[in-house]
């Protein structure tokens, strides 16, 4: 049985929407092989992500950077899993007001600094809000998923 780990701050009833969503495509009833579980950034510990064999992180966009909590989450688990978690299958969602562009670009510097492997391109569900973002957050946990239960990744 393999383990994915979904760190995701969700601060308003819309995030907390994408991060359910995210659960529920990775909990898909075909995908057997993979225990699933939701952690707020703040609640995470190193030994979350020691212990996970894949992590989706999902972020809101605040000040064209990543939410605090996830910072927080990063500044506590990076170097207890520095050399321990290189190769992670790791993906990205954000819910960016404005571009998300400066929220990627931080996540995945931090992310290439652990040497954490990205599945696709970050999701960045920008603008208003859209019932589409949950769709998308769900095919994201439904791919990482599938992906770790059959070994691709």
């Amino acid at each position: 049985m393999k383990t994915l780990l979904i760190v995701a701050h969700a601060p308003s009833d819309n995030s907390q929407l994408m991060a359910e969503a995210a659960l529920k495509g990775a909990q898909h009833p075909d995908i057997d092989q993979v225990k699933t579980r939701w952690v707020q950034p703040l609640e995470a510990t190193p030994e979350d992500v020691l212990s996970c064999d894949g992590i989706i992180l999902g972020t809101t966009e605040n000040l064209g950077y990543m939410s605090g909590a996830l910072k927080d989450f990063f500044d506590r688990c990076y170097y207890p899993c520095l050399e321990v978690k290189q190769g992670l299958p790791c993906a990205l969602y954000v819910r960016a007001g404005n571009d998300g562009t400066g929220t990627c670009r931080a996540v995945e510097s931090i992310c290439t600094g652990l040497r954490w492997n990205w599945i696709q391109p970050p999701l960045v569900c920008r603008g208003d809000w859209q019932t589409m973002f949950l769709e998308q957050c769900e095919e994201l946990g439904m791919t990482m998923a599938a992906g770790l239960d059959v070994g691709i990744y």
